[in-house]
């Protein structure tokens, strides 16, 4: 996912440097592979702004990667625009120079969980991993779940690496769910469904963070992937400026039709260059500020912070997999599909 991300980004320099220049120069990335280690990953922000004295810093892959990145820029007062990172904590810090485009991590499920208070699905099971990221995506559904009156009747954490869920998911169905949510990533999300189809656990309905809205998790399962549901920050039938002409462009230059995380890699591009052609020049200062001030769309969707650098302007989508296909299901005014519900039980399949 972060591979992906970072071709997005690549795609934005590209096209910005076919259009011309930014300031009257070309852009040229300077990248390294953190391999998901947060340590690294300060260490090579420390790189990137003492050793190759770069003019402008996007961020890496992933809140807990995300969370050391962003004190080193703080340390050297040095603006950072988050890219794939959405956990309240990296703002909760008091810091100023750390700014993000993706909605918070907390608010990821309000959609699902208002719809499950719609359709009277009253006992909810929570699974998610040992991050930063999917702790609070769980925490932002509990409180959901408080305020709409339903009940959390399974309610685990789970190891990121875990690949066998089949134990996990006998205890959760004996609390006979009508909706299983999961803060959940690629493989385990997979993982995840596997040994749901194995045990024959069929709720109303399946919805999941990252995983569910790659095309990965559909070529992995299969026939078994439809009728999942996933929350996704963009898709290409959003209608969103670009969307289209975006996903022709990514399918031909990298061979593969894009997932969220290359127009979260894009639009962060559009948004950081947007900032510095407002700003005209490349000081921080200035910089900063027009980060803090910018109302700007890309093609990730709105973009518009609060005093901390905490995104407020971004809308989430629902997707739904249906005939082997990522389908837009939600908000309703955008829907490609209707909703598929409830879940098909395995049995009928």
């Amino acid at each position: 996912l972060g591979k992906e991300q970072y071709q997005g980004v690549k795609m934005w320099a590209d096209d910005l440097n076919l259009r011309g220049a930014l300031l009257g120069n070309k852009v040229v990335l300077v990248h390294y592979d953190d391999e998901s280690n947060p340590e690294t990953s300060a260490r090579l922000y420390e790189r990137l702004i003492n050793e190759d004295r770069v003019d402008l810093l996007l961020g890496p892959y992933s809140s807990e990667l995300t969370l050391p990145a962003s004190s080193v820029a703080e340390k050297h007062n040095f603006p950072m625009l988050a890219t794939g990172a959405s956990s309240t904590k990296i703002w909760s810090r008091g810091y100023k120079n750390i700014f993000g485009v993706d909605l918070p991590a907390n608010e990821y499920f309000d959609d699902v969980a208002e719809f499950a208070k719609d359709e009277q699905l009253e006992r909810i099971a929570i699974v998610h991993a040992d991050t930063e990221f999917a702790r609070e995506v769980a925490k932002g559904l509990r409180n959901q779940a408080a305020k709409y009156g339903l009940k959390i009747v399974f309610d685990a954490e789970y190891s990121k690496t875990r690949n066998d869920f089949s134990s996990l998911i006998q205890r959760m169905a004996r609390t006979k769910p009508d909706a299983v949510v999961g803060g959940t990533y690629l493989l385990d999300s997979i993982a995840f469904m596997r040994a749901a189809k194995a045990e024959r656990l069929t709720p109303k309905i399946f919805a999941f963070t990252v995983g569910a809205g790659t095309r990965d998790f559909g070529d992995a399962l299969g026939p078994a992937a439809n009728g999942v549901t996933g929350v996704v920050q963009c898709m290409r039938s959003a209608r969103i400026p670009m969307a289209f002409d975006f996903s022709y462009r990514y399918s031909w230059k990298y061979g593969q039709r894009p997932g969220v995380h290359a127009a979260i890699g894009y639009g962060a591009g559009q948004v950081l260059e947007a900032a510095v052609r407002l700003a005209g020049t490349l000081d921080k200062d200035k910089l900063r500020e027009q980060l803090r001030i910018l109302k700007f769309r890309s093609l990730l969707g709105n973009y518009r912070v609060n005093e901390t650098g905490q995104q407020i302007g971004k809308e989430m989508y629902v997707m739904q997999w249906q005939d082997g296909r990522r389908r837009l299901v939600w908000p309703e005014n955008l829907a490609e599909r209707e909703l598929e519900f409830p879940f098909t039980p395995w049995s009928e399949r």
